[in-house]
């Protein structure tokens, strides 16, 4: 399988002569999006659960390649910090299972003053189908101090530890915990901001094949999107993996604003 890289998101206005067509009616940013990306990662579930209709309409207007991930609600991440997930994450599963194969990873998000606590980490991916894909993305530096339990817990589950950047660099260890991969590149440092280099852009695309196989499914996804930065660095850091034998997913010729 392909390296598959997208974006945080879609409906952002400043994409309009980046990604989207001046005229094009914000209606059909998906289905514009879609035919550029194979995959995008869903932001809106964090901030409120969409109803199963509405992940069943993200799945009848891409096509059939296309992969959603979504990340999770904060109300399970972030309000109930873990704490009783059996209902969130079976609510989470219930709304998704409208996305039917266009369904990608789940993404556990914590936030950054949540500090290490592998045991409620361990209660939550218990909660998972086992047919699910989930990474998690831990931001608090305590995580790192119990590397035997967490890795030992991640890998049991097959779940991605998130590979992040901000500021052209890993902001979290660089470890394998799963058969695939899940990577979030939020900030760069190149001009104009947010923008990344094409020699970070090129480490990253080392360190993911180094990492992992050709046929190891690897998420990329880029959350620096003011100004369509994302948009021109997914399709740039594209063109790094594929320099280096990679095959990746289909990404656009980002238009010149």
């Amino acid at each position: 399988m392909p390296v598959l890289v997208g974006t945080s998101g879609w409906q952002y206005k400043d994409w309009r002569g980046v990604l989207y067509p001046p005229g094009l009616p914000q209606r059909l940013w998906l289905e514009e999006y879609a035919g550029q990306f194979t995959t995008v990662e869903n932001n809106n579930a964090f901030y409120r659960l969409p109803t199963t209709e509405i992940f069943t309409a993200w799945r009848e207007r891409t096509p059939d390649d296309f992969v959603m991930a979504v990340k999770a609600s904060r109300f399970l991440t972030h309000i109930k910090r873990l704490r009783d997930p059996v209902e969130p994450v079976h609510r989470l599963m219930d709304r998704t299972a409208g996305l039917g194969d266009r369904m990608g990873p789940v993404l556990l998000q914590l936030p950054p003053n949540f500090q290490q606590d592998v045991d409620a980490l361990e209660t939550t991916l218990d909660c998972f189908p086992g047919t699910v894909r989930v990474a998690v993305e831990l931001r608090h530096p305590s995580w790192w101090q119990a590397e035997a339990r967490l890795r030992a817990l991640l890998e049991r589950h097959d779940a991605a530890l998130c590979w992040a950047d901000r500021g052209s660099r890993p902001v979290a260890p660089l470890w394998r915990t799963a058969s695939w991969g899940y990577v979030r590149l939020h900030a760069g440092l190149a001009l104009p901001e947010p923008r990344y280099g094409r020699r970070a852009l090129m480490s990253w695309a080392a360190r993911i094949a180094t990492a992992w196989p050709d046929e190891a499914d690897v998420y990329v996804y880029f959350n620096n999107d003011p100004g369509g930065a994302a948009v021109l660095d997914a399709a740039e850091f594209a063109r790094s993996a594929a320099t280096l034998g990679r095959s990746v997913s289909r990404t656009p010729r980002a238009r010149s604003r």
